[in-house]
């Protein structure tokens, strides 16, 4: 199992104002869209058995029944999941919403799942390739992963760290680290060792200003990665 009680701790404390659309969170509200059309452009998702690992409040998890998959979605934090059962109640949607690690999941559940998202949780964790290994234990054969992290370099610093946690205050101070960030070359032998493979990169980019998100080939920053489960 892969952990940082710190960053539990850090998600706990956010917990309260995940839903505030102009809160703390805003910016995954903004980006959640292009996330979902990024799932959607390669999963059907009516019907689908989907697994939402490192859930936080549930913003993707609403959005991903909403769209007809049946979700269960787990994290380690228990403010964020109490947050996401009372929305997803108010919000009308069934999902599962679980506190238990990717590992325990995996022990219960093997080859459940026919996709796994898991976004914005990479950066967070102290082995990221522990947690590529429980989503090939979760998920199906041929079964799909989506990931969405941040690239390590310049730009990445410059604009994941200093812009939007200490100038624009976008993200609260020490959201991130920057030797926890992950470049594509790194994502893409974490796959390979455990029996994944890489199909496509996108970046994924935003407009504080005018709040808009988009993506295109530009991985420097954020990006989102799909790939499959190969045998």
């Amino acid at each position: 199992m892969s952990v940082d009680a710190r960053e539990i701790a850090k998600f706990d404390e956010q917990a309260a104002s995940w839903w505030d659309r102009n809160g703390p969170s805003r910016a995954l509200h903004d980006l959640n869209p292009q996330r979902l059309a990024f799932v959607q452009e390669r999963l059907q998702l009516k019907g689908a058995r989907v697994l939402d690992l490192g859930c936080g409040g549930g913003i993707l998890s609403e959005a991903l029944a909403a769209a007809g998959a049946e979700v269960t979605a787990i994290d380690l934090s228990s403010e964020q999941i109490d947050i996401a059962r009372l929305h997803a109640m108010e919000s009308g949607l069934e999902i599962e919403y679980l506190k238990q690690s990717s590992s325990d999941l995996a022990r219960e559940r093997p080859q459940h799942f026919d996709a796994i998202t898991c976004m914005e949780m990479l950066e967070h964790v102290p082995d990221p390739e522990a947690i590529l290994a429980d989503c090939r234990a979760l998920l199906k054969p041929e079964g799909k992963l989506f990931l969405s992290t941040i690239n390590r370099g310049p730009r990445s610093f410059a604009l994941a760290i200093v812009a939007a946690e200490h100038v624009l205050r976008l993200l609260p101070k020490g959201t991130h680290r920057y030797s926890l960030f992950l470049k594509p070359s790194e994502i893409d032998r974490g796959l390979r060792r455990h029996g994944l493979a890489l199909r496509t990169l996108e970046g994924l980019h935003y407009d504080p200003f005018g709040r808009r998100a988009w993506r295109n080939s530009d991985v420097g920053v954020n990006y989102l990665a799909y790939a499959e489960r190969v045998e």
